[in-house]
C-alpha cells in the first residue's frame, strides 16, 4: 500500500484515500466479527472457522491500511526536528486507545450490560465494544477528512527538494531496496529481535503467569482465567507507560538511540522476570519495564528511518519497514511450538514461563543491536551534495 500510495495523486491527496478505504473496510469488519454466531454458520463448523479467519484477515489488513498512512504523512509533511514529537503523539493516542479498548468491556459490565451469552455467541459487552470501536474509527476518519490536507505535488517537491515530476522520482522496487539507507537495515535488525520477543510475550504471557503465580497449567481452571484477566490489566499498564515514555524521550533528541537501547534492555529484563516472579503485584513493575520498551520502539526506529530518507518513495520504504515487524513474528510463530517442546512434553505445557525468559533475552539482544544503528539525514545530505556539485 505504501508503494501504491507513492504513485497516487488525487484531489484528496495520496495517503488519505488509502486511509479512508482501509477505515471503511475496518468499520464493516468490526460490525460483522462479533456477530459470527448469529449468522447461522454453526458453532465450530468449517464455515464459521473460515468466516472467522477471513474477518480477522480483513481486519488486520484494513487496520494497517488505515493506520500506516499516518506514519507516511509524518514523513511527508513534518521536518526532522518535529518527526519524533509527531510519532510520540501518535504513540500516545494509539496506546491510550488500547487502554480504552481493554477496560471498555469492564465498564459495560459495571453499568449492567450482560457479560454472559448462549453457547456459540459472544456477550453483549464484547459486541458493544466492537461497535464502539467501529463508531470511534468512523468519527476519526470524518475528522481527518476535514482537518488533514496533504501537500500538493509541487509543494511536496519543494519541501523535500526533489523533482516536481512524479515520474522522475519513481524507481523499481529492486532499486529502492538496493539504495535503502543503512539506517533502514540496521534498525531492521533491532526490529527482528524486538518483534520476535514481542510475539512470544503476547503468546505465552498468560500461561507463564498462570504457571508461576497461580500454579496451574489447566486452561479451564479458575486460576488460568484469573491469570488471563491479570495479564489484561498488565497490558493496560504497559500501554499507559508506552504512551507516556516517548514524551520523555522526545525531550532528548541527541540521546534517542541510547534511550531506545536502555528501554529495550529494561523491557527485556521485565519480561524475563516472569520466569521467576510468583507475586502478581510484582509483575506490575515487570510490565512497567516492558511498557518502556514498547513505547520507545514505536517511536524511535520510525524517526530514524524517516529522517534517513530523502522524500522519494517514503511510502514504499515504510511499507518495507513494516515487514521488519511482520516477518519476525511469522518466524517466531513457526519455531515457537518446537522451541517450547524442548522444555516440556505434551506440547510444552508447564514451560510457558521459560518462553517469557526467551522473550526477555530477545529484547535485551535488540537493545544491544541498537549499537549498529547510525543516524543519517537523507534530505540534508541530498541538499549538501547538490551544493557541492554546484
Amino acid at each position: 500500500m505504501g508503494a501504491f500510495s507513492d504513485r497516487t495523486w488525487t484531489r484528496l491527496g495520496r495517503r488519505l484515500p488509502w486511509l479512508y478505504v482501509g477505515g471503511l473496510i475496518s468499520i464493516i469488519v468490526l460490525i460483522l466479527m462479533p456477530n459470527a454466531g448469529n449468522l447461522g454458520l454453526g458453532y465450530g463448523s468449517t464455515a464459521s472457522m473460515i468466516f472467522g479467519v477471513l474477518t480477522l484477515l480483513f481486519l488486520d489488513v484494513s487496520s494497517n491500511m488505515a493506520m500506516q498512512p499516518f506514519k507516511m504523512l509524518s514523513g511527508d509533511m513534518i521536518n526532522e526536528q518535529q518527526k519524533e514529537k509527531s510519532y510520540s503523539i501518535m504513540t500516545f493516542v494509539l496506546n491510550m486507545g488500547q487502554v480504552v479498548a481493554s477496560v471498555f468491556p469492564f465498564i459495560l459490565t459495571a453499568v449492567g450490560i450482560s457479560n454472559v451469552a448462549a453457547h456459540g455467541v459472544v456477550p453483549d459487552t464484547v459486541k458493544f465494544t466492537f461497535y464502539f470501536a467501529a463508531a470511534t474509527l468512523l468519527v476519526c476518519c470524518i475528522y481527518t477528512f476535514f482537518k488533514v490536507h496533504e501537500l500538493p505535488p509541487r509543494e511536496y517537491a519543494e519541501f523535500h527538494k526533489i523533482s516536481a515530476e512524479p515520474q522522475a522520482n519513481q524507481r523499481s522496487l529492486w532499486e529502492i531496496i538496493k539504495d535503502a539507507p543503512k539506517a533502514f537495515w540496521t534498525a531492521g535488525i533491532v526490529q527482528l529481535f524486538y518483534w520476535a520477543g514481542y510475539m512470544y510475550m503476547a503468546t505465552y504471557a498468560t500461561g507463564g503467569i498462570a504457571e508461576k503465580v497461580w500454579g496451574t497449567t489447566n486452561v479451564s481452571s479458575r486460576g488460568f482465567q484469573d491469570a488471563g484477566n491479570w495479564f489484561g490489566f498488565l497490558s493496560a499498564v504497559s500501554a499507559v507507560v508506552g504512551a507516556i515514555w516517548p514524551l520523555f524521550i522526545v525531550r532528548f533528541p541527541k540521546q534517542r538511540r541510547q534511550l531506545w537501547a536502555l528501554s529495550l534492555v529494561v523491557g527485556g529484563l521485565g519480561l524475563a522476570s516472569v520466569f521467576s516472579v510468583t507475586n502478581k503485584y510484582v509483575l506490575i513493575i515487570s510490565f512497567i519495564a516492558f511498557g518502556m520498551a514498547w513505547g520507545a520502539n514505536t517511536v524511535v526506529p520510525f524517526t530514524i528511518v524517516t529522517n534517513a530518507l530523502d522524500g522519494r518513495n517514503i511510502g514504499t520504504y515504510l511499507g518495507l519497514f513494516n515487514c521488519t515487524i511482520c516477518i519476525p513474528q511469522i518466524l517466531a510463530n513457526l519455531v515457537g511450538g518446537s522451541l517450547i517442546g524442548l522444555f516440556a512434553a505434551n506440547h510444552g505445557v508447564g514451560a510457558q514461563h521459560i518462553m517469557m525468559l526467551i522473550a526477555g533475552v530477545l529484547l535485551v539482544v535488540a537493545g544491544m543491536s541498537v549499537a549498529l544503528v547510525k543516524e543519517t539525514y537523507g534530505e540534508v545530505e541530498k541538499a549538501t551534495n547538490e551544493e557541492l556539485s554546484k
